[in-house]
């Protein structure tokens, strides 16, 4: 079953944030992810929610988008994201 990790960022640091966008691709790919949506200003429906940069992933499974977030191909971007944004990430089950 498909897995999504949806992340919302406030950038800190849009310089070294720009390297970690060069970065991230390379192990996303090799772990099967793919980029579905991603924008700096998404727009709110409804409620007070305010997101930064919104980005949704797409894995063939759950195990796949754990596999990237932990793997040694992505620690060195996800460290370069931490250190230039804050923000959340959460994985979800797509349906079947």
């Amino acid at each position: 079953m498909s897995a999504y990790i949806i992340t919302d960022i406030e950038i800190t640091d849009p310089a070294a944030y720009e390297e970690y966008k060069k970065q991230s691709p390379v192990s996303l790919a090799q772990y099967g992810g793919r980029f579905i949506a991603r924008g700096p200003e998404p727009e709110v429906l409804e409620g007070d929610w305010k997101p930064g940069r919104v980005v949704i992933l797409e894995f063939d499974s759950a195990e796949q988008a754990r596999a990237w977030w932990n793997s040694p191909e992505y620690r060195n971007a996800r460290d370069l994201r931490q250190r230039a944004s804050r923000g959340s990430l959460v994985l979800v089950d797509g349906v079947e």
